[in-house]
Parts: structure tokens; sequence; C-alpha cells
């Protein structure tokens, strides 16, 4: 018997999708909206790295810095009304005179990430902080930073024999036979020593009393050096260091430039 063709099984439409038509071109809406989806995940993905990377380089900052013990403790004398606090704190304003007798403020320097070292000529630990210190300020010393080094000395004899005996400890160092050595003698032998200078800057904080801490060392609830704060471009304590650091060490290097990197 012959198969009826009205029995036969029928082809299966396929189902095609519309198209739309622009300009002679058939687009795809499936293909619109596959490429509509991608590129959302892309911008979603390049927001969510652009939100992470200021996240991203505060963290590196807190985590060098803590490295260093960084924030070991806030002197109560940088808080304000003297509670207790924790960084960032403003930096105390002040005034010292550089190796001219020139008032310097550090506010002179706001909008440069300081180092700001606190130290005496007297102390031996600060004498062997100090070649790092000169290191780190020779590599990163820039208009974006600057080492600021200041001294509780009375004269500036004290700290140009302390800086020779640091920095370059072979040379020959002249001794007053009675009293203070006179300081023609004093920068003659800098001068011989040291003849490019030091890479930083240096400014006297004679004490106000009998004591060896400078006014402004005082001033700051400093009660033995070394001791360093590390000042942001807007005049704020990041970080600070009690007793002396490797200031050339990968970790020290890395939570400076963290503070100078910043926007």
């Amino acid at each position: 018997m012959a198969d009826d063709p009205s029995k036969k099984d029928l082809p299966t439409a396929s189902v095609v999708p519309p198209r739309t038509e622009r300009g002679g071109m058939v687009i795809d809406p499936t293909v619109l909206v596959a490429g509509s989806l991608v590129a959302l995940v892309g911008v979603g993905v390049l927001a969510a790295f652009l939100w992470m990377v200021p996240s991203a380089a505060a963290r590196e900052a807190v985590s060098a810095c803590r490295g260093m013990r960084g924030f070991e403790r806030v002197n109560p004398a940088l808080c304000p009304a003297g509670q207790p606090c924790n960084l960032p704190v403003p930096a105390p304003d002040f005034t010292a005179t550089d190796h001219q007798g020139k008032p310097v403020k550090l506010s002179d320097f706001r909008g440069k990430v300081v180092l700001l070292n606190f130290w005496a000529s007297w102390c031996g630990v600060c004498k062997t902080e100090k070649p790092s210190l000169a290191g780190t300020s020779g590599d990163l010393g820039s208009d974006d930073f600057v080492v600021i080094s200041l001294a509780s000395d009375r004269t500036w004899s004290d700290v140009l024999v302390a800086t020779i005996r640091a920095l370059a400890p072979h040379a020959t160092v002249p001794t007053a036979e009675t009293g203070d050595l006179p300081l023609s003698a004093a920068l003659d032998a800098y001068r011989k020593a040291l003849p490019s200078g030091v890479p930083y800057k240096v400014l006297l904080d004679p004490p106000a009393d009998d004591g060896n801490i400078g006014a402004i060392t005082a001033s700051w609830g400093i009660k033995a050096v070394p001791e360093s704060a590390l000042i942001d471009r807007k005049g704020n304590i990041r970080a600070y260091f009690v007793n002396k650091r490797d200031w050339e060490s990968p970790v020290a290097q890395t939570c400076l430039r963290s503070i100078i990197d910043e926007d």
C-alpha cells in the first residue's frame, strides 16, 4: 500500500530570531545583548580596579610603616588637648635656625613629604643612624621629599663635629684644649671631611634650660633621641618612630615611598 503523503513527517521549521536591518547590515539582537553584557562586565572590573588601587596603596603604606614599628605610640603632647589619640595627627609647627642663623619653619615644607629626625651630637645611637639617613635622603630627595635633622645642641660646632664623626669617621676632627671648639675650626674640618655637605637639612634646637633636650624637641614630648616623624604633604604625622631605624632597608624605602607616591 502506498504511503499516504499526508501521513509523512513534515520537516520541523527552524526558529530564526528576528533580525534588525540597519544601513544594509543585518544585526543579530543576541549579539547586541552579549556584547552589552561583556562591556558592562569590563566597566565593572575597571571601576573595581580603580576603587581598589587607593585602598591597596593605603594598605601598603600602613603595612610597611607598621613593619618598621611606625605606630608604637603617639606622644600625648602631639594629641589635641593632650588626650590619647591615634595617627594621623597634625605636626606641631616650629621655627628653628639653619647654619646661617636663618629661621626655618616646618610649615615652609608644606606640600612635601618630610622625614623629621630628632637627634643630638651627644647621642651615640644617633651617630649610627646618620649614614642610613643620609643614604635615603640622597636616594629619595626631590621636590616631593626632604629630610630634616633637628639637633638638640647648643652650638653649631658640636653639630658639625658630630656630623663628621658619623659620616666621615676616618676624617681628622679637631678638639678644643679648653672650652668649646671655635666655629671657624669646626667649619674648616667639616668642609675638608664632607666637601659636598650632607644631603639633608640640619637645624639647631638649643635646650631652653640646663637639660640636653632641645626646646622644640621637648615641646613634642620627646625625652630621649633619636625619634623620627614621617609627615605627609598636608602636614599630618603619618608614622612615628621611637629610637633608630635603618632608613635604607627595603621596608623603610617602601614605607617612605608609599607616602611620597600619594596623590
